[in-house]
């Protein structure tokens, strides 16, 4: 499971245009590992800015589409999307860090919470995979420094973080390959 903004693509607050989309950098390489190494894509981003009214579900699902052009990998490199349009003071639906679109892609998906990892740069990345019981990991690559925010929250002690995407696959790609030769696959 991935995140979208500061963790594919650059921070912008509020992005709602496709000019403003920008890869971060290994972004493609580690898109690439993870499908290599028979890995399922999700794609999970809160919009807030759809439910406070700033721009509308189709502009979120524009700048999707921008990233994916320019991902290069094919406009079906997720098996599926969610867009949380919740704004903060919304009743909780699937905005992180709420676990019910991982819910839902365990039970679609036969996935077991051993065999998912979310991947992002806020804390709510961090905190949704807490709540899933899988594996987090954390990429301080976003507009915040996610270091920090774990420091500070002892309850997400045992979430690694890492300074690229490349990084974080490579490491979710090695307990993977781990976990098969341990039998726990």
């Amino acid at each position: 499971m991935l995140d979208r903004d500061g963790t594919l693509i650059e921070y912008v607050p509020y992005l709602s245009s496709p000019v403003g989309v920008r890869l971060l950098p290994t972004v493609v390489e580690a898109l690439q590992l993870l499908r290599s190494s028979g890995c399922r894509l999700f794609l999970h981003s809160n919009q807030s800015g759809v439910g406070r009214g700033y721009y509308s579900r189709d502009a979120a699902l524009a700048c999707n589409d921008e990233m994916l052009r320019q991902i290069g990998l094919g406009r079906e490199l997720f098996d599926r999307v969610c867009i949380a349009s919740e704004s903060p003071d919304d009743e909780a639906g699937y905005r992180k860090p709420s676990p019910r679109f991982g819910r839902e892609i365990m039970e679609s998906y036969g996935i077991t919470p051993d065999e998912m990892c979310y991947i992002g740069d806020n804390i709510s990345d961090l905190q949704t995979a807490a709540a899933l019981a899988c594996a987090g990991i954390g990429v301080n690559t976003g507009h915040e420094s996610l270091r920090s925010a774990v420091t500070a929250d002892s309850n997400l002690a045992q979430f690694v973080i890492f300074d690229s995407l490349l990084e974080a696959a490579t490491h979710a790609v090695g307990s993977r390959v781990r976990d098969e030769l341990s039998g726990r696959t």
